[in-house]
């Protein structure tokens, strides 16, 4: 099967378009642009910028991809976004590149679900088969783990950090670090316990869950500080060796804008 591109579209010399790509009426495809194959861009779409897009990606009518950031302090430096394979991005969302403040690329893995007017900001960093609903917003510098569902309308502030397996409510707040595996929800967010039907769902035996429910107590429920919870998470993993419980450990003990309790 060959590539299908609209008469009406634009492609400008130097984009380089995989196989069987699928470029609908007025959209735009800039010189910098690399496509890669099977993926359909539809109607009204901007892809520019220095923007790499991977396989069997499904963009939307009205999707602006590639644009510069939205920070003051960007002087049309060649930065990049990089968006993996497989990811469904619906109408009217805004991807951008990054800037030198950081590593200069926006990441965007793949297998994720992202609906309509969702905004992906400079330097973000999205894992892989995430979940983001209607209207969610990633501010500057933020990161995202693996399995993360985000619900509609929430906002995240810079250089804020969602660990895997995370799940966020409609209409949240985040301002803080969301910890691995656990469940916020409201403005401003707080702890509603582990995501038990996400961990269930993608696997997490009995045994895996019980453990991490023994973590979230330490970090959550017994009134320990932040230092003795990790003193407690490091005595589980000797005692179980759940890797799990490791991934909460190494979150927690990063020093980022501080833990969502």
């Amino acid at each position: 099967m060959t590539s299908r591109i609209h008469p009406t579209a634009v492609i400008e010399p130097g984009a380089e378009l995989g196989a069987e790509v699928d470029i609908g009426p007025y959209a735009v495809i800039g010189p910098n642009v690399k496509i890669g194959d099977r993926t359909r861009i539809a109607a009204h779409a901007l892809i520019t910028g220095h923007t790499t897009i991977g396989a069997d990606n499904k963009i939307f009518s009205g999707c602006s991809i590639g644009e510069v950031p939205q920070d003051m302090k960007y002087r049309d430096e060649p930065t990049r976004l990089v968006i993996g394979d497989r990811n469904t991005i619906r109408e009217c969302c805004t991807f951008n590149i990054g800037t030198v403040q950081q590593d200069g690329v926006t990441l965007f893995g793949s297998d994720n679900w992202v609906m309509a007017y969702v905004h992906v900001a400079h330097d973000v960093v999205v894992g892989d088969h995430c979940v983001l609903a209607n209207a969610v917003t990633l501010a500057g510098h933020v990161t995202v783990g693996d399995h993360v569902t985000i619900g509609g309308l929430s906002g995240v502030h810079q250089f804020c950090r969602i660990g895997s397996q995370a799940m966020v409510g409609g209409m949240t707040k985040i301002v803080q670090d969301v910890a691995p595996f656990i469940t916020v929800d409201g403005n401003p967010a707080t702890v509603h316990g582990l995501n038990l039907l996400g961990l269930r769902r993608r696997g997490f035996s009995n045994e895996e869950i019980g453990h991490l429910k023994k973590a979230q107590g330490y970090v959550y429920r017994d009134g320990l500080t932040l230092d003795e919870a990790k003193l407690k998470l490091a005595e589980l993993v000797a005692e179980t060796g759940n890797v799990h419980v490791q991934t909460l450990l190494d979150f927690v003990s990063v020093q980022g804008r501080g833990l969502v309790r």
